[in-house]
């Protein structure tokens, strides 16, 4: 599943070929991936010009001239690419090859530039659904998610109150999209290992009994900006599945410090422990038990 550095890469890649640009045609070539599409799909898309292609959380949303939002989920396996006129598809080298069968080509935006952006998704756990901009807060999908993690509203006293008296660990605290909206496992386990705190741990130190953040709860709010900012930077992840619409994996998987690194050396200066990795609500926590306490 992809995490809020891969989606806002997909977007980056996306935005310079889509915004400002009206979409000709739609090629819709099923009746579903993991949802039907809603019956006036290709209607309501054909001859809208995309005034913002924007992000919230790990759903990509192109903004139409008509009012309404074009909502994208990639799912576990979903990826754009790009078709240029000339029919060469935009050029990148990547480590895992993106998947070559076509057959799984769902849908295509033909753009009136010319070029194609093209929708693959072999697992089908990707959808599409349009919604008006104005019922955005409400509709099921976005209804309760949490601030940004990168944006003004996440900050240490925002966590401290969504976390006080909490009675689940810190990792299920920050995986929960309704505390804080984009995290998934890869950057959670990230930001625990760097602010030293086991995902064990209960959210509720996050708070004083003031309601205060306390001072792990700074650092960890630190953390998860700085390692989002670095994924991004990088170009995301792009774990397998994932790919920057150009086909160029991201590289950050080779600066994990603690995800995917059971039984290998703890980074931290000085520490003696060894990467340990446990099943947490149905996840893998990959942790150093000497330094996060």
């Amino acid at each position: 599943m992809p995490e809020l550095p891969e989606v806002e890469t997909v977007r980056r890649g996306l935005q310079p070929v889509m915004e400002g640009v009206r979409i000709a045609r739609v090629e819709k070539r099923r009746k579903d991936l993991r949802f039907p599409f809603q019956p006036d799909f290709v209607k309501r898309l054909e001859g809208q010009i995309i005034v913002g292609v924007g992000r919230r959380a790990k759903y990509l949303m192109a903004d139409l001239e008509s009012g309404d939002v074009l909502v994208m989920h990639l799912g576990m396996s979903g990826s754009f690419r790009i078709i240029e006129p000339s029919g060469e598809t935009i050029p990148g080298e990547f480590h895992y090859p993106r998947n070559e069968d076509r057959a799984h080509d769902h849908v295509v935006f033909w753009m009136a530039s010319g070029n194609a952006v093209v929708f693959n998704d072999p697992r089908r756990f990707g959808y599409m659904k349009i919604i008006p901009r104005s019922k955005i807060e409400s509709d099921p999908l976005l209804k309760g998610l949490g601030p940004e993690p990168l944006g003004n509203a996440f900050d240490a006293a925002m966590l401290a109150a969504a976390c006080a008296g909490k009675k689940t660990s810190l990792k299920a605290a920050l995986l929960d999209q309704r505390v804080v909206a984009g995290l998934g496992n890869i950057y959670v386990c990230e930001a625990l290992y760097r602010s030293h705190l086991s995902p064990k741990r209960m959210a509720s130190i996050l708070a004083a009994r003031n309601g205060t953040a306390t001072e792990p709860a700074k650092l960890l709010v630190k953390n998860i900006h700085a390692v989002l900012n670095e994924a991004i930077e990088a170009g995301g992840s792009s774990l397998r599945d994932h790919r920057r619409t150009d086909g160029e994996l991201g590289y950050f998987q080779h600066s994990f410090r603690v995800y995917d690194r059971e039984n290998e050396k703890c980074l931290t200066p000085k520490c003696r422990g060894t990467v340990k990795r446990f099943t947490q609500n149905g996840r893998s926590t990959f942790w150093c038990s000497v330094c996060q306490k």
